[in-house]
């Protein structure tokens, strides 16, 4: 499947990073999410727009998928966010109904002296290698081969990496894991892993402020955060062994042949994904609900909004660079709703009256 072409940028990303409460009126009830930081800035943007709308608020908490997982589980928010997409059985055992809400890049960033966004070139080997530790200068010879007209420090290489639970970590790790066969062994796929080298900071917003002002360094973010700090994005080496720089478009490329209906639970991870002009870090952000629903009003405002989204929300994703979910894709989500999320009594709460 193809996706339209992304818009201009819009003015701006939310300025707001961690939490945001936007007020409705007295007597809407406001909605609560929590989970992941890789969607936060689209969230924002569509929750701003629906209680202009609506009057409805929504008071998102940009925690980091593990903590969103953590929150739905325990039944303290009425969805979660994560951008690790959780294992069928995992969700039948949680009692948990999960689509995917929006898709975009992550994207490793750097802070080296006289490197613009876009110069620095590196594949998936030498990016793990950096992580694992091997690769410890920028002159090194693996990376000035790949940069032979850059002229790269003698110093250290200061890695930066989430300290939370995070689906970016997710994405991130499923790239290295693809591509380099000892970090598969020695590291592996989740969304906290033991990191051979480097410092933590906490969400999107703790890796790009440590890259911002750490000289030398190297970390991975979610792209609309990378743009917001102006921070120095690298090229990648995809599948096809292309240098490709991220954009929607690249994102839109890595997507476009992404097979929703095939997978259980739309349990889709796009690492790595062919196609020659395939960012090799794309990935979809995921909500998650109780499929039984103590408070079935209170689920189906939540559902409208996520509905209203979908319908009304693609452009002011593109703006963000990320990349909305095509319709069919929203369709079968909402045949999902319709199927899955019922009252404590068993009646079907979508579409709501």
């Amino acid at each position: 499947m193809r996706f339209a072409p992304s818009s201009v940028r819009g003015a701006a990303i939310a300025a707001a990073v961690g939490a945001f409460c936007l007020a409705g009126s007295a007597q809407a009830a406001e909605m609560t999410g929590a989970g992941a930081t890789f969607p936060y800035p689209v969230y924002a943007k569509w929750a701003e727009a629906y209680k202009a709308k609506t009057g409805i608020s929504l008071n998102y908490q940009s925690i980091g998928s593990g903590g969103g997982i953590k929150q739905i589980k325990a039944k303290t928010v009425d969805f979660g966010a994560s951008d690790m997409p959780l294992k069928p059985d995992d969700l039948k055992t949680s009692g948990l109904v999960q689509w995917p809400m929006i898709m975009g890049g992550v994207v490793p960033v750097v802070n080296v002296p006289g490197v613009k966004a876009g110069e620095l070139k590196l594949s998936g080997k030498v990016l793990a290698d950096i992580y694992l530790g091997k690769v410890k200068t920028w002159n090194a010879p693996e990376i000035a081969k790949l940069n032979p007209s850059l002229k790269l420090p003698k110093k250290p290489i200061a890695v930066v990496h989430r300290s939370d639970g995070s689906g970016t970590t997710f994405l991130f790790t499923s790239y290295l894991a693809a591509v380099n066969p000892e970090w598969k062994d020695k590291v592996g796929v989740s969304t906290a892993v033991e990191w051979p080298a480097g410092i933590g900071g906490k969400g999107n917003e703790g890796v790009a402020n440590f890259a911002r002002q750490t000289p030398d360094s190297i970390g991975y973010v979610e792209y609309a955060y990378a743009l917001q700090n102006k921070l120095a994005y690298t090229q990648l080496s995809n599948k096809d062994g292309a240098f490709v720089k991220p954009s929607s478009a690249t994102f839109q490329s890595a997507a476009a042949n992404a097979d929703w209906a095939q997978a259980p639970g739309f349990s889709l991870v796009l690492a790595n994904q062919p196609g020659k002009t395939s960012w090799p870090i794309t990935g979809a952000s995921f909500i998650l609900m109780h499929a039984s629903q103590a408070a079935p009003a209170r689920a189906a405002e939540v559902l409208k909004f996520f509905s209203w989204a979908y319908a009304n929300g693609g452009k002011m994703a593109e703006a963000l660079d990320y990349v909305p979910m095509p319709a069919n894709v929203a369709t079968m989500v909402a045949g999902v709703w319709t199927e899955q999320i019922k009252s404590a009594d068993g009646k079907a709460i979508w579409p709501a009256k």
